[in-house]
């Protein structure tokens, strides 16, 4: 996707091939099929094509691409850069796809042809290209960057800490270390600005560039900008629905999302836009091909997969600066309450779906929606929190069944916290989600903590409804009494 630093890893290599003394060009493209033909003609005849020759191309009496080739394919050693070719189907000449192999882009020759673009299909570029598919840098090479741009500014471990919530961008990060480095800027160290973008997202990395709509030199270096330029190329392509759905799953949690959430009804509700299932394939597909949205594997128990009898669940993420880009740059306050009203009821579906599904069917996509419901809870009003309580308790039941600790444990305590703050402690159902609760730490092996909140819950149900009551009685003081067991029999430090 953009941003990743195609054009800064294209210039390095070139630098390298000029050190080792390879003849090296470096052609940008500018959407215009002519003038590439006329820069590869430069870079042959650079590398010694004779001017009879392309003399002999000008007048018609061979052809042009193929004079060029044949020469690249006698001579060694050199390097073609052709930078940003992010519309590949234009490249030429004619209407020829650059998977045949008999346009202007070859993987022949005695040389190497670099190409950079955001296109990452593998049917674009046929089966005899290399592709290489760049990824955010990891924690510790993001943070030597900040580090680099800003020495100053602090420790390791706080740049690492800032590289990550940078998502590893390189284009992010160099805006962070610019920033960072001016003398005059209000935020001066890596946690200052980490905390800064939770509150001043729209100053730091989210601020419109005047010039960025009329030129894409500009764009490509603004984080806001950069993207726009794939869904700009996308939309142009016929994938009308790309930027609504990628808005759409910018307003979930950056975390996962189930491919079964995002329906042609999801994105007709939201939006008002006419949806088709093959719509929003095609759209999906369009995203994923210009590295806007990743597929991430499913690993672990529960989650499908070879062995555990559990087919895979298709996902879908967004890296973490495309997300905050996009949910930033929605229009306020609409779309995005319809968008959310839309996404909270099919959350609701989503969830009543998979309770119903036999057996372990449901496991995969309940931990899936699992990350996306504290949110929907925390969206309801007061007409319908009921329902989105039991919305999450019935996720947590089949997370709980599903073996899904960590999962129904964060439920639960957002229901206990949420049931709290709106009920009040003394409720019986913030009771009964406190004695949930309780039941879920006990079952993780937290007897101790388990001990405590059934000691705390029998205590407040004596209190209110007396010491006899059914609710009372009900399994409180066997869980406490077995929890209390567990707990003392745990080995002991001395």
């Amino acid at each position: 996707m953009g941003g990743l630093g195609k054009t800064t890893l294209a210039a390095e290599v070139a630098a390298r091939a000029r050190a080792e003394g390879r003849v090296v060009v470096w052609v940008r493209w500018r959407d215009d099929p002519a003038q590439l033909g006329q820069d590869f003609a430069r870079a042959a005849h650079v590398l010694g094509l004779a001017e009879s020759r392309l003399e002999e191309a000008r007048t018609g009496r061979v052809s042009l691409v193929d004079a060029v080739w044949e020469h690249l394919a006698a001579v060694e050693g050199w390097v073609i850069v052709v930078d940003n070719v992010d519309t590949p189907g234009r490249v030429g000449p004619g209407s020829e796809p650059p998977a045949g192999y008999r346009g202007w882009l070859r993987p022949y020759g005695g040389g190497v042809l670099l190409v950079t673009s955001r296109d990452t299909s593998a049917q674009t570029w046929g089966p005899d290209a290399g592709l290489l598919h760049l990824q955010p840098l990891a924690g510790d090479a993001g943070g030597a960057v900040l580090l680099d741009a800003a020495p100053r500014a602090g420790t390791e471990a706080e740049a690492e800490a800032l590289a990550v919530r940078l998502g590893g961008l390189p284009l992010g990060l160099n805006a962070a270390g610019t920033y960072l480095s001016v003398p005059t800027s209000r935020h001066r160290t890596f946690a200052a600005y980490r905390r800064a973008l939770e509150a001043e997202f729209g100053d730091l990395l989210g601020a419109e560039h005047p010039g960025a709509g009329s030129d894409p030199d500009i764009a490509r270096r603004v984080v806001r900008h950069t993207w726009d330029l794939s869904l700009d190329q996308l939309h142009r392509d016929g994938y009308v629905l790309a930027r609504p759905v990628l808005q759409l799953l910018a307003l979930l949690e950056p975390a996962p999302v189930p491919r079964s959430l995002m329906t042609p009804e999801l994105v007709t509700g939201a939006t008002g836009l006419p949806a088709t299932a093959a719509a929003v394939d095609a759209a999906l597909a369009g995203l994923h091909q210009y590295g806007l949205l990743y597929t991430p594997e499913a690993t672990g128990p529960g989650n499908g997969g070879p062995g555990n009898g559990v087919l895979p669940v298709s996902r879908l993420q967004l890296h973490p600066l495309v997300r905050d880009v996009t949910a930033h740059t929605l229009t306020r306050p609409e779309p995005t309450d319809t968008w959310l009203t839309a996404i909270d009821d099919h959350l609701t579906q989503a969830v009543g779906a998979v309770t119903g599904m036999p057996g372990r069917t449901g496991w995969p996509t309940a931990r899936l929606l699992a990350p996306h419901l504290p949110a929907h809870l925390d969206r309801s009003t007061q007409h319908d929190f009921t329902t989105a309580v039991g919305t999450l308790d019935n996720l947590a039941h089949v997370l709980s069944t599903a073996g899904a600790d960590s999962e129904e444990l964060l439920l639960r305590r957002h229901v206990l916290d949420s049931e709290t703050r709106v009920l009040g402690p003394d409720h019986p159902h913030t009771l009964t989600s406190r004695n949930n609760l309780a039941n879920t730490l006990d079952d993780l092996g937290e007897h101790r903590q388990a001990a405590d909140l059934y000691r705390q819950t029998l205590t407040d149900r004596e209190r209110i409804l007396g010491p006899d009551h059914p609710d009372t009685l009900a399994n409180t003081r066997a869980r406490l009494a077995e929890a209390g067991r567990r707990w003392w029999q745990l080995p002991r430090r001395s």
